[in-house]
């Protein structure tokens, strides 16, 4: 086009890659409302870097260069050609190719002038491929039309005009109205976008669009497993927006980006990674999981250690899967389904504790559906040496590894030794890095000295300084070991972890060192531990703990499992938040929530009577230093001079070794997996088993832990003992082996093989009587066999508790095997002659336990009345709770035990939440303990739907000590349930729905189907 030079170029502008060396942009910030309307001057002879304003039809994504208005632009241009036709129209005489100026003044050549039927022709194939999305269209569209036109051009006789006038008049008219067209057009398109409903912003949609073509070129990498899989580690920019929204992370560590760019992980090869604690581990694993979910379109699976981390994760993921339209499903105590619900338009997380996760792979195994299974990571890998929880780590991957060859497997750690056999046992690769974001220093004290940690010295420790802290004779007689003058040269200012051996030793050293703390730590954040004081009150439903009514004004509390769930909730909070300087606690904390600290004291080498093992020491240890808060983390172990070379060894030996637990505790591991493997079909001979364990960690570590066995005879032995128990038998034909209904039910509920043959036999006894008036027989029947060694009753209280009941309960626990009359012997201190079981008595005595917390709610009365602590109560009721599904699960696999299956469910409901019924839809929801529950409801939301649709910052507002961030959590995971509720009734909708494939069809020479033909 010849528009007296001027250029007109569309480009599509992304506010993350606006050049920043040139002028100033005028473009509002994404996100952002616009400010006053800015001018945007007009430069005749040169091109602006950015213009717009205010009345930008585009929005903030896509913008026009050079000038704010495009149609002036096309005006000022059709001007100029106007002129420029006249002139040639005067005089025809004159050079028809003249010649065209250049940028730096320089003439080209004359080239020839072609004519076109509109000015639209000047915006070449370059222009439009620069162009925005809104524009392309529209231009592509008069791109379209103009070679059409051209086309019936050339089809078209040419035939002279008779008449030269009417001829040029009529190619005037033609233009103008082409022209007219043109711009109209134009003007309509503008209108049309900026007339878009208001609710969807235009540069939102845009931008979305710009996500879907991401995870669409992500997807293609993906499965061609390219190296370069997109912008984000194969992942949309959305998800660094939302890492940065949700979690304050603007970048990754080093390691992180070297980790996620590994060969191994882009050619979906397994993976085992360790790092110091703290060092961001569990990032990379969302990350890849965040790909698998959004890019490979398959579901993963997330395995940590304890009920209260897949919670802490559920609520940490629950935001991301609302923004990036995938499912956290919770597997942890009696929440999850066996098998999942099979989604057709969404993809799942599930995040699950060890023995839920194994339940989760061999339902899915059952249901031929481990291949949708993409991702498995295995968080605190070390645990595979932990007795029974690491025997069923070890099946759970050896099943994944042995059905799936497109599952890729990742292991991660802080603490690992013999990597080698663990490469072997997972195929996978290894990386390992000694990052940590924060600086430790360990040391060890002895007497007033602090000596440091050097492993490359001599004696392993170098001096470092003495204690400078004035001791009274009394504080020396309570304070032997200096702890208060440890603490007290960090806090209040800094957070500080003491470990200590036992339980006890925690609420006896938190109340020493609140009895010489100055009374100026009573000042610190007072307003705030007031609050806390009260709900830690509330969960007590008016008890509270002494210690912590004496040490919490300090800022000092404990920390360990004779917590109930809830005093630990807010405790945790109150710490992370700074409301608490001081925790004293046990060596759970260590392996659970991540409750860094400035300075970590272990108060003794020990583990109640046991000496630490390294990998333990690390763990503490690894809780120093705050990334982002810290410049240096400090731990210290306090000796005496008997462990001074015990510690050595502790401080600088290399890790211990992880060993398969599938031979411990009489071998029960390997059997539970061989029961299960029959029972799957994976493995029906023995052959096939020996085959199957030669993917196991045992098989790796056979020379050492078969020294004296073999695992053929290992696998014999199995059999036998699993036939005996009437678990499996052979075929009719006694060639393969198959499960009984028996082993069926044992191994898909999830029973323990030591009492599997005894629930069967009290569930089958307690059928012929059960007693109904109450819930009594059935929390009987569904008491744990476990914790009744634990189980120490107090006769009196038993026989008090027992005259309460009502005369059909005294004879239901007459007839379970606890008569009145044993009870009221053992009251009065006599001897009793009847043989009467032991066992089943204490059961029972639990049973009761159980049955009051039922009727009354309240877990501090409870404990008290029958002088247990709440800690063993608390987790009474979750053991029970649990073995509540396992026992609902074992009678769905049993025909004749169907009339107890509704009852459980129910029962199942109750026991998980043990409140009032209008408060268990609150408590549903990640991280809503009782008395958060009950003020919600106080304040107005009583149900999912009402959290699901909160303003978290109104929620924040309505309920008492409940920070911002953690209304979003608790808002986000309502929504999520919401959603997974909602989701499975749509599934189930739709598969009632649907035409079955098998549908049968009739034949083509049925008589009907020849009338239909006919007719």
């Amino acid at each position: 086009m010849s528009a007296a030079g001027r250029e007109i170029r569309v480009k599509r502008v992304c506010p993350s890659k606006r050049w920043r060396d040139g002028g100033r942009s005028h473009l509002s910030p994404a996100g952002k409302p616009a400010g006053a309307p800015q001018p945007c001057p007009r430069t005749r002879g040169s091109i602006m870097e950015y213009c717009s304003d205010s009345e930008d039809l585009f929005g903030d994504y896509d913008s026009l260069l050079e000038d704010s208005s495009l149609l002036a632009k096309l005006d000022d241009a059709e001007q100029s050609e106007h002129q420029r036709q006249d002139l040639r129209g005067v005089d025809g005489q004159q050079d028809s190719t003249p010649r065209w100026p250049r940028k730096d003044n320089v003439c080209e050549q004359p080239r020839e002038d072609v004519l076109t039927d509109s000015i639209l022709d000047a915006f070449t194939d370059e222009a439009v491929g620069d162009a925005a999305t809104s524009q392309q269209g529209f231009l592509e569209h008069v791109e379209a039309n103009g070679k059409k036109s051209k086309l019936q051009d050339a089809n078209r006789t040419s035939t002279p005009f008779r008449n030269a006038d009417k001829r040029k008049n009529m190619e005037d008219r033609d233009r103008r109205q082409v022209r007219r067209s043109v711009s109209a057009q134009l003007k309509r398109t503008m209108l049309c976008n900026a007339a878009a409903p208001a609710s969807v912003s235009r540069s939102v949609v845009l931008k979305e669009a710009v996500v879907s073509k991401e995870m669409g070129v992500a997807m293609e990498a993906a499965s061609a497993r390219a190296t370069d899989l997109g912008p984000f580690f194969g992942l949309p920019t959305k998800v660094k927006e939302l890492i940065y929204k949700l979690r304050g992370i603007k970048s990754l560590y080093d390691w992180q980006e070297t980790c996620l760019n590994l060969d191994c992980i882009h050619q979906r090869k397994n993976l085992i990674y360790s790092l110091p604690t703290g060092g961001g581990k569990t990032l990379v694993a969302e990350i890849l999981l965040l790909r698998e979910l959004l890019c490979r379109r398959r579901d993963g699976l997330f395995v940590l250690p304890y009920i209260s981390l897949v919670q802490e994760k559920v609520r940490g993921l629950a935001g991301l899967g609302l923004e990036l339209d995938f499912m956290v499903e919770e597997y942890a105590g009696n929440k999850g389904r066996f098998p999942p619900v099979k989604r057709r338009n969404q993809r799942s997380l599930y995040v699950a504790t060890i023995e839920k996760a194994h339940s989760l792979v061999n339902s899915l195994m059952e249901a031929e559906r481990l291949d949708q299974l993409g991702l498995v990571v295995v968080d605190e890998l070390h645990m595979l040496g932990d007795g029974s929880r690491g025997a069923i780590i070890e099946m759970t991957l050896a099943k994944v590894l042995y059905q799936s060859k497109t599952t890729q497997l990742i292991g991660m750690s802080a603490t690992l030794g013999n990597v080698k056999e663990l490469q072997t046992f997972l195929k996978a690769e290894n990386f390992t890095n000694t990052f940590r974001p924060v600086q430790l220093r360990e040391y060890v004290k002895l007497k007033d000295t602090i000596y440091e940690v050097e492993p490359g010295e001599e004696d392993c420790f170098r001096f470092s300084r003495h204690l400078n802290f004035k001791y009274s004779g009394a504080m020396n007689k309570d304070d032997p070991d200096h702890i208060i003058a440890l603490v007290t040269e960090v806090i209040p200012r800094h957070s500080c972890l003491v470990f200590c051996p036992t339980k006890k030793n925690c609420e006896n050293v938190a109340a020493m060192i609140c009895k010489y703390l100055k009374q100026d730590f009573l000042q610190h954040r007072a307003a705030e531990k007031a609050v806390l004081l009260r709900e830690l009150k509330d969960s007590g439903g008016g008890s509270m703990c002494p210690v912590l009514r004496r040490t919490v004004p300090f800022g000092v509390a404990y920390h360990h499992s004779g917590l109930t769930s809830e005093e630990r909730k807010l405790v945790e909070e109150a710490y992370s938040s700074g409301i608490l300087c001081l925790l004293t606690c046990t060596s759970t904390l260590a392996a659970g929530i991540n409750l860094p600290a400035r300075r970590v004291i272990l108060r003794s080498p020990y583990l109640a009577t046991d000496f630490l093992k390294r990998s333990q020491y690390k763990q503490m240890v690894g809780r120093a230093g705050r990334a982002g808060i810290d410049v240096v983390g400090e731990s210290i172990l306090i000796l005496q001079d008997k462990d001074r070379m015990a510690a050595k060894t502790l401080v600088c030996t290399p890790m211990e070794n992880c060993y398969s637990n599938l031979l411990q505790d009489e071998e029960r591991g390997i059997q539970s997996l061989i029961l299960s493997l029959v029972g799957l079909k994976v493995a029906q001979s023995l052959d096939q088993m020996l085959d199957f364990l030669r993917g196991t960690l045992l098989y790796v570590q056979q020379e050492q832990l078969c020294v004296k066995t073999s695992l053929w005879d290992v696998i014999l032995r199995s059999v036998r003992l699993l036939q005996d128990k009437g678990l499996i038998t052979t075929t009719a034909d006694g060639e393969a082996l198959q499960v009984t209904r028996l082993g069926n039910a044992t191994y898909k509920g999830s029973v323990d093989l030591t009492y599997s043959d005894v629930l069967y036999r009290d569930l089958s006894r307690g059928l012929e009587g059960l007693q109904l008036n109450s819930f009594l027989h059935l929390v009987y029947l569904v008491t744990p066999y476990d914790l009744i060694s634990q189980c120490k009753p107090n006769w009196m209280t038993f026989y008090t508790q027992f005259t309460l009941l009502s005369a059909a309960e005294q004879k239901m626990s007459g007839a379970v095997g606890v008569p009145e009359s044993f009870v009221a012997r053992k009251a009065a201190g006599q001897t009793v002659k009847k043989s009467v079981s032991l066992e089943v008595v204490k059961r029972m005595y639990l049973a009761l336990v159980l049955f009051s917390l039922l009727k009354e709610t309240n877990l501090w009365t409870v404990a008290d009345r029958f002088q247990l602590t709440r800690g063993f109560v608390q987790t009474l009721l979750s053991s029970t709770s649990a073995f509540c599904c396992c026992v609902l699960r074992f009678t769905e696999e049993l025909d004749e035990l169907w009339p107890l299956r509704a009852l459980l469910a129910e029962l199942t409901r109750r026991l998980s939440y043990c409140v009032k019924a209008e408060l268990i839809p609150l408590m549903e929801v990640a991280g809503v303990m009782e008395s958060r529950a009950k003020r919600l409801y106080s304040a107005g939301y009583k149900t999912l739907a009402h959290l699901a649709n909160a303003d978290p910052a109104a929620l924040s507002r309505a309920v008492e000590n409940l920070y911002r961030k953690q209304a979003h959590q608790i808002v986000a995971s309502a929504k999520m349930l919401l959603n997974e509720k909602a989701a499975a009734l749509q599934e189930e909708v739709e598969t009632l729905l649907t035409t079955p494939p098998d549908l049968p069809q009739p034949h083509r020479d049925s008589p009907e189907l020849c009338r239909d033909t006919e007719a």
